[in-house]
């Protein structure tokens, strides 16, 4: 699974420790999401898609070999 959380990030002028804080997850877990090293939850999937007001399809989604 790929994402865009890096430039959701950014627009919303979130450092990683910001929006680790707010979902309640550590910094290092949205460096590896960013990274694609680490798959969330669907739950934590849902926080961050809240917190950005966005759809979830919007910050996450399948690429054709996932």
């Amino acid at each position: 699974m790929k994402n865009n959380l890096k430039v959701q990030r950014a627009i919303h002028n979130y450092t990683q420790a910001d929006l680790a804080d707010s979902i309640g997850v550590s910094r290092q877990t949205i460096n590896a999401m960013e990274k694609n090293k680490y798959v969330p939850s669907t739950v934590l999937s849902l926080k961050i898609a809240k917190l950005f007001k966005l759809p979830v399809e919007e910050i996450f989604f399948l690429e054709e070999d996932d």
